[in-house]
């Protein structure tokens, strides 16, 4: 152990001026257990301040990912990258070692702070939020969709189900971020397992809903939840019935009763997707026609109500339309890209921008991610995007 007098001739050799200096000075020395510890010992993790007060408040992160995944941390509202950075200077974990600015605050006379070292690294872990990785949840859903109470395979154990335990043991996203998805996808929680809704079976749900409304002269923004179940609770289950009323429509309470507003741009973006799932391709006017009848009167078709859905092809005549879904596509960036450049060679921004939005980060523009993975190209006033690197 070092006396003042060894530290005051060290500083002297050094031709540093004590005066200068803070009065406290910390000797360092390894502890019995750290002297045999290697690096890989200990980890340390860089969090931002909104994360470090959650888990001094008790709450937990939770790393998630299978062996063939990408590592990646979770709070209960958000999905961060856990990347390993490189430090080219030693990091030393010194218990109860005072900072400059609490030796200042302290006002401590000279003297001399014995301090064991515990251990040390040579990297941290550093957090990045990203997107969600939420493809696996529709895949675990869409292997066992619920067609009904009455579906052959509802009496059938052998089929795959799922909990919300299994989805936060095997989907690389937060909680919250996981039950957004799951409303997004229509899933309904039945026997105490997630599942989503066949899409012919939830067409037929909405098919009573609306011809009932039709039959009792009902305003599309006012439609009675009692005199709903009431009706079409001897057709299909009354979870069912509200299930594809709150997916469909947004909920209010009036005078002690419920009622649901009809979101007409949902219902016609479904009964587009039900007239183009068995079509390779359509004529574009003849669908616009079949579509417009589809739907409930009083409601209006609109080609806007199809984003990220459908797209058309204005180069052929006559004009096409053909279901593309931007939830089947791929979820990573570049294979996201290169999966739309081959069915495209060029495209516009307005055709490309449904299909790409949902890869913006925070603080990212569509343009952005159209500058680093695609190059842009001028024909006849209209600027088109192509890959920027040979599409297989």
């Amino acid at each position: 152990m070092r006396t003042r007098e060894e530290v005051d001739a060290t500083l002297q050799i050094a031709k540093l001026n004590p005066s200068e200096l803070l009065p406290a000075v910390h000797c360092l020395s390894f502890s019995p257990g750290a002297s045999g510890a290697t690096a890989g010992d200990f980890c340390l993790m860089e969090l931002e301040p909104a994360l470090c007060q959650q888990l001094e408040a008790g709450h937990s992160l939770v790393i998630r990912g299978d062996k063939d995944e990408q590592a990646v941390i979770c709070s209960k509202e958000k999905t961060y990258d856990l990347k390993i950075a490189d430090t080219s200077n030693m990091l030393l974990f010194i218990p109860g070692c005072k900072t400059p600015d609490q030796i200042r605050s302290e006002e401590m006379p000279p003297n001399i702070i014995h301090t064991e070292i515990f251990g040390f690294a040579n990297n941290y872990w550093e957090l990045r939020r990203c997107r969600p990785k939420l493809k696996k949840l529709k895949k675990l859903l869409m292997e066992n969709p619920y067609e009904g109470p009455d579906a052959q395979k509802e009496k059938d154990s052998n089929y795959s189900k799922y909990t919300m335990a299994d989805f936060l043991d095997q989907i690389q996203a937060s909680e919250e971020e996981i039950v957004a998805h799951l409303q997004v996808l229509h899933a309904c929680e039945i026997g105490g397992y997630w599942r989503s809704l066949e899409f012919d079976y939830e067409m037929k749900l909405l098919n009573h809903i609306t011809q009932l409304v039709d039959s009792e002269s009902w305003p599309f923004n006012r439609v009675p939840l009692t005199t709903c179940l009431q009706e079409l609770g001897p057709l299909e289950p009354e979870k069912m019935i509200e299930h594809c009323l709150e997916c469909y429509g947004k909920r209010y309470v009036d005078e002690g009763e419920v009622y649901f507003e009809l979101n007409t741009d949902k219902i016609c973006r479904a009964t587009a997707q039900m007239l183009l799932q068995n079509a390779v391709r359509f004529n574009l006017s003849e669908f616009q026609e079949v579509w417009q009848q589809s739907v409930p009167e009083g409601m209006t078709t609109r080609m806007d109500q199809l984003k990220g859905l459908a797209l058309t092809d204005k180069y052929t005549r006559p004009e096409t339309i053909f279901l593309l879904k931007v939830d089947d596509l791929p979820e990573e960036n570049q294979e996201r890209f290169n999966s739309l450049f081959t069915l495209r060679e060029k495209w516009t921004e307005e055709d490309i921008a449904p299909y790409i939005q949902d890869l913006c980060g925070e603080k990212q523009t569509i343009g952005a991610l159209l500058t680093k993975y695609a190059r842009s190209s001028m024909q006849n006033g209209v600027k088109f995007y192509n890959s920027r690197r040979p599409v297989s």
